[in-house]
């Protein structure tokens, strides 16, 4: 019988989870859902130097508001908890002593000052010290101490970690589900140490184990993982779990917009974009970074954005929803090489999600901002502000900058539009349309519209002398929507006032 597909997210809680950490999340997700599996949260806290107050609830939060909620992990609960690996410490030592009564660790008692000056002697010598099969016999470990000087060691309390036997000069070969078989040899990996000094596990080591307790079939990882999965593999077989040890896949990286190398927080701060999902506050510093959540985008295009970082369904499909990814995904259709993320095709994909909207739902989102303004607005009339003007937007925020004198006066008018278009005359015309405003008794657009071009073919006016001033007096500037509805909406006394009150400001 075939094993039941258990994947996880696995991330260190040292700040915001960046939007690398969120595609993992996502393709781990679309993983799981495709093949009836589990997804996991398991926050990997073994590096409590690193640790960052609030960025475990960030995490759980990011992930919610992708719409990516796990089935077991940490805030969910599950049967393979706890998922915290702090909360899992006492468990690991056993592995660690399992390893070494096979052959497969030691214990090195080195200290960081003897091991800082080694590098440095290194580095003087134009070399990088590594601490390898080539270095550990000439070092303070238990494969050069004796039993008893071990002992001795170990009873008197110094400081010592655990450290990984590597095989020497052994080829590691592993299929990876995206890059296919990939070989390393053992001559050029160092003996990573499985358990620190604190009496907590290092990443390798807890990470095997884990994802063995917690029964995981796939691990799907970034790029940047890949070097340590030889040593993966190696623990999986000392620890006698080779038969069912998961099948691996590395992500690719994502790439800044411009130049090489991965994305970074400084590329978004630099090219004015985010780079994690929500806004972070860092504890430390009080630095504020922004968040896809509070700039404006929808968890559906941020999602669809990322799932097209890196994969394809094969096909010119651009837009998806999570049911639609969760039916096409395969990690046969990951490329291998970094996926260049482009800022512009992130606000392209919240056009598409925003223009999807109805005007009730983005009214929905739209009036708490007119709120936040001190703007009450009755709900038909936003909806229609919205019909009107939603093509032109990008954002929700986007409404206001495209329909805000539907709500507010201008309080100024643009320059350049008065020099071009307010010429000799044209106040004395608009005081005459404000009169034959005044007289139109059913004010919706189609009347008002027919009273006005039959008031300038009387008057045999040109429409282009007073449209752009008659805008200018309503908007502030020369664009916007259909003149006549924003007449209609702003309603009688308001069209009337504005045009009055530019007339006696702009006067030529």
């Amino acid at each position: 019988m075939e094993k039941k597909v258990r994947v996880r997210f696995a991330p260190s809680p040292t700040g915001p989870l960046h939007m690398g950490g969120v595609r993992t999340a996502l393709f781990n997700y679309l993983f799981a859902r495709k093949h009836g599996g589990d997804f996991l949260l398991r926050i990997e806290d073994t590096d409590q130097n690193r640790y960052v107050p609030g960025a475990e609830e960030y995490i759980i939060e990011s992930l919610k508001w992708c719409g990516l909620v796990p089935d077991e992990g940490v805030g969910f609960g599950g049967p393979f908890g706890p998922y915290r690996q702090s909360e899992r410490k006492a468990m690991y030592k056993q592995y660690a002593d399992h390893l070494i009564a096979g052959g497969n660790a030691y214990y090195a008692f080195d200290t960081a000052e003897e091991l800082d000056h080694l590098r440095k002697e290194a580095e003087e010598k134009q070399q990088v010290f590594s601490y390898d099969q080539h270095t550990r016999l000439s070092l303070k470990n238990s494969l050069t101490l004796s039993a008893e000087e071990v002992k001795q060691q170990i009873e008197s309390g110094n400081s010592y970690v655990i450290r990984f036997k590597m095989p020497e000069n052994t080829d590691v070969t592993e299929v990876d589900l995206i890059r296919g078989s990939v070989t390393f040899n053992t001559a050029q990996l160092d003996d990573k140490v499985l358990f620190k000094s604190d009496g907590m596990p290092t990443y390798h080591l807890a990470n095997v184990v884990d994802d063995h307790l917690m029964q995981i079939t796939h691990v799907i990882r970034g790029e940047e993982w890949l070097s340590s999965m030889p040593l993966h593999v190696l623990l999986y077989r000392a620890l006698g779990w080779a038969d069912t040890r998961p099948q691996f896949a590395h992500l690719p990286l994502i790439l800044k917009p411009t130049g090489k190398g991965k994305l970074s927080k400084r590329d978004g701060d630099k090219m004015g974009f985010p780079v994690f999902p929500l806004l972070w506050t860092d504890p430390e510093t009080g630095d504020i970074s922004r968040g896809y959540r509070e700039d404006g985008y929808f968890p559906e295009a941020f999602i669809n954005l990322l799932a097209l970082l890196g994969w394809n369904a094969g096909n010119d499909q651009e837009f998806f929803s999570m049911d639609e990814l969760i039916e096409n995904f395969s990690l046969d259709r990951v490329v291998k090489s970094g996926a260049r993320f482009d800022p512009e095709k992130a606000k392209w994909f919240n056009r598409h999600y925003l223009q999807q909207k109805t005007a009730n739902e983005l009214a929905t989102l739209f009036m708490p901002l007119l709120a936040k303004r001190g703007i009450e607005a009755a709900t038909e009339k936003v909806v229609r502000v919205i019909e009107l003007v939603k093509d032109r937007c990008e954002f929700v925020a986007d409404l206001w900058e495209q329909g805000n004198y539907f709500f507010v006066a201008p309080e100024s008018y643009d320059e350049k539009a008065i020099e071009k278009k307010w010429k000799e005359g044209t106040s004395e015309k608009l005081q005459a349309i404000v009169e034959v405003f005044k007289s139109v008794s059913d004010w919706q657009t189609t009347s008002i519209k027919e009273t006005f071009s039959n008031f300038m073919n009387e008057k045999e006016w040109s429409f282009g002398m007073v449209m752009v001033p008659i805008r200018l007096a309503l908007v502030g500037t020369s664009t916007g929507v259909d003149l006549f509805d924003i007449c209609e909406l702003i309603g009688k006394n308001e069209t009337v006032a504005r045009i009055q009150k530019a007339i006696d400001i702009i006067r030529v």
